[in-house]
């Protein structure tokens, strides 16, 4: 009888019953391969090809084993690496899904006899982080990327950056309140007695035509000293609401130096993500080979703020990046380029210099309310060149 035709019921029902695991026990590590029963086993066994494989490892049996357990360790760390970062997990959980993939290498082809002999070799190598519990035993991927590490150190520099903002605002504010209160002393009130001074007695002399002039006169006198006494009373309650009045604005005017202070903090806060569209930036890494390293590329889309697809401007070709595989680039004076970072965010403006030394540069908004605006001393990587 010929052999099976290409995708035939034949093929097509050999496949099915292929598809997925088979049981460990029917499973050639040498030769990988399968069998579906016991009898397919013992054929496999007995074939030439499998002989041949056999001898080969005879030679040299160490080399094979040492081979499977790299295989083996390799696939076992990056699926703990992708698939649950650096958290804390059962060991058996990662086991139980790097054993679901058909084509994985199997333990009892390795060095190790039993998963927590791995685990325990895993936290001897400082590969990952061991402890065990009542319920077994747990992991912990340890991230020695240098990427990962260079990005956490940023953001430890960025929180110490925050802190000593903070710490400069509460001395400021202590500085202003010690000046507001200096020369000022709580004054108690002292109560004392009621006096009046300069009292003159109104007299009235009713059968006499000269008392009577003499009384309106002395009269029309005190009315007109009491009328004097309101006036000036009016003019220093007056002077005295004015004194507040200026005591006020000057307490107003550090209200609004701290305000400042709060606006400028908030206008020059950074965040740990910069990608914007229609961008121009450039590829650093090295992972995707000389063929797009250094090369510059316009960003298409930004996809949860770190990653983004970028179109290279050489070949046109689409790639998808995280930021920390790329960086900004700064055109020419009088060029058009975009913030990126900071409280001028997402506005365009107009490149008019470049500080070499400080690595910064000055530019003029150009755009929404802030248009004509200049600011000087913008980080490289906080401006970028616009498409």
């Amino acid at each position: 009888m010929g052999k099976s035709d290409f995708l035939s019921p034949k093929v097509i029902a050999n496949r099915i019953k292929s598809k997925g695991l088979q049981k460990l026990r029917w499973y050639c590590q040498m030769c990988q391969k399968q069998c579906r029963d016991e009898n397919g086993f013992k054929c496999h066994c007995m074939s030439e090809s499998h002989q041949r494989q056999l001898l080969l490892a005879s030679e040299n049996p160490q080399q094979f084993m040492d081979y499977f357990s790299e295989e083996f360790r390799d696939d076992f760390l990056e699926l703990l690496r992708r698939r649950f970062g650096t958290k804390r997990v059962h060991n058996n959980i990662v086991y139980n899904e790097y054993i679901s993939h058909r084509d994985h290498v199997h333990m009892n082809a390795t060095r190790w006899e039993t998963l927590t002999d791995f685990t325990k070799w895993l936290g001897r190598e400082g590969l990952c982080k061991v402890d065990e519990t009542p319920k077994g035993w747990y992991i912990q991927y340890i991230d020695r990327d240098p990427e990962t590490i260079h990005r956490q150190q940023e953001q430890e520099r960025k929180k110490k950056k925050d802190l000593d903002d903070e710490e400069k605002t509460a001395k400021f504010i202590e500085q202003q309140v010690r000046r507001g209160l200096e020369g000022k002393e709580l004054e108690m009130p002292v109560y004392t007695e009621l006096n009046r001074e300069n009292e003159e007695k109104v007299k009235f002399n009713l059968n006499k035509e000269t008392g009577t002039s003499i009384a309106a006169s002395s009269k029309t006198n005190v009315l007109g000293q009491n009328a004097l006494k309101m006036v000036e009373g009016a003019v220093k309650r007056k002077a005295g609401h004015s004194c507040g009045q200026s005591k006020e604005k000057k307490k107003k005017s550090a209200l609004d130096e701290i305000m400042e202070l709060e606006e400028e903090k908030k206008r020059t806060s950074q965040s740990d993500y910069w990608l914007q569209p229609e961008i121009v930036v450039k590829i650093v890494t090295k992972r995707l080979g000389e063929k797009y390293h250094k090369k510059k590329a316009v960003v298409k889309e930004v996809i949860d703020k770190y990653t983004a697809v970028v179109k290279v401007i050489d070949s046109g070709d689409k790639l998808k990046l995280d930021q920390t595989h790329l960086e900004t680039v700064i055109p020419a004076p009088g060029k058009k380029v975009m913030v990126l970072n900071g409280g001028y965010r997402g506005n365009e403006g107009i490149l008019e210099s470049i500080n070499e030394k400080r690595f910064s540069v000055t530019i003029t908004i150009d755009s929404g309310p802030l248009r004509g605006r200049r600011v000087k001393d913008i980080q490289y990587e906080d401006v970028s060149k616009i498409a």
